[in-house]
């Protein structure tokens, strides 16, 4: 696969103005979503990212030896088993609980912490009655206050309002503390949900997670596969595992060397396997600009594509067919397997190699 890191550093440069004057930072955790988060951090860390967030200390570690003078915080928060590597590596864990709260301020002799607090998604973090009673203690404040939107993907959602309003309360109780509440979503919200600090994700990474959001993020992952043989069939003949799709017509099949082993999810094969509701019958890949559908099952290692109408001089042995990228988008590849383009892309598997540009 391919990774434009001109077009993640745009993307977060398009970010950083719609933050307005909020300070943006940047999600690389997951390995970068799936893109590798050495490569990533450091190309927006050249264009003045300098807060970065990733899921636990050894994600955090890995950076550290090639962003020395940023901001790590650890969304995971921090144990006694990690405590020693996240003081060497000077990151910020992010207490999400009174116990978390308690261990780090009575053992990191006053070094800095950011303070989660839920105002309505009941994942991480500290009760807003836990929060405000944490104000009222003599322990050493935070650096940075935070919390995290529920719905923000859909901005009409009356739980982003009343998270804002709860979010405002619970700030008033730590005056002079920076604070931060928006994600990629979030930050299409406006102003109210920006804060000191954003925290986009998908969206440095070529996701569009609000319909119609203005403006849309570029593409940075072409994900291709190539193929290992063309096949003819006839019409009739079944194709792949439990004979689920039988060919109309006579057809032209590209056997290429990807499967859900690779991330390519089985959920798109659309025959014979459930799917959501509102997905396409199936996945597609795409030659020269144009789709070709996939047919029967996706196995762990070989997809098989109809080719039959494609020219015979326009696919052969050793061609690539895109999975997704600048023909497909990374949304419609998702929806196909019924998933987010979340999980596509952090289900990209180690056989990916990775070729960077930018």
């Amino acid at each position: 696969m391919s990774v434009d890191l001109t077009a993640l550093a745009a993307n977060w440069l398009s970010l950083r103005e719609l933050s307005g004057s909020a300070r943006c930072g940047a999600a690389v955790k997951a390995d970068g979503y799936g893109i590798g988060a050495i490569e990533a951090a450091s190309r927006l860390a050249r264009e003045g990212c300098r807060d970065f967030f990733v899921a636990d200390a050894n994600e955090g570690a890995s950076l550290r030896p090639h962003l020395p003078d940023v901001r790590i915080h650890v969304l995971n928060g921090v144990f006694e088993d990690s405590f020693a590597q996240i003081l060497a590596h000077d990151l910020v864990p992010v207490i999400n609980s009174t116990e978390q709260a308690a261990f780090w301020t009575g053992t990191a002799d006053g070094r800095a912490y950011a303070l989660h607090i839920d105002t309505g998604m009941n994942r991480l973090g500290l009760t807003p009655e836990q929060a405000a009673a944490y104000a009222q203690s003599d322990a050493p404040p935070p650096a940075l206050l935070m919390s995290h939107f529920a719905c923000a993907d859909e901005p009409g959602h009356p739980l982003n309002a009343r998270q804002i309003e709860m979010f405002e309360a619970l700030k008033a109780c730590f005056p002079s503390i920076e604070a931060s509440l928006a994600n990629s979503a979030g930050i299409h919200l406006g102003k109210p949900a920006h804060h000191d600090l954003t925290r986009p994700g998908i969206s440095l990474y070529g996701g569009n997670p609000v319909a119609d959001a203005n403006p849309k993020m570029r593409p940075v992952v072409t994900a291709e596969t190539r193929v290992l043989q063309i096949r003819q069939a006839r019409a009739g003949q079944p194709v792949s595992y439990g004979a689920a799709h039988f060919l109309s017509r006579d057809s032209r099949i590209a056997v290429c060397g990807i499967g859900y082993a690779d991330g390519f999810l089985r959920a798109g094969s659309g025959a014979g396997v459930p799917l959501r509701s509102a997905a396409p019958k199936g996945a597609f890949g795409a030659i020269n600009g144009k789709r070709v559908p996939v047919i029967g099952k996706i196995t762990m290692d070989l997809t098989m594509f109809d080719v039959t109408d494609l020219g015979e001089d326009e696919i052969g042995a050793g061609s690539w067919i895109e999975l997704f990228g600048p023909t497909i988008s990374l949304e419609e590849a998702a929806q196909a397997a019924g998933t987010i383009s979340y999980e596509m892309l952090t289900s990209l598997g180690r056989r990916h190699a990775r070729r960077y540009t930018g």
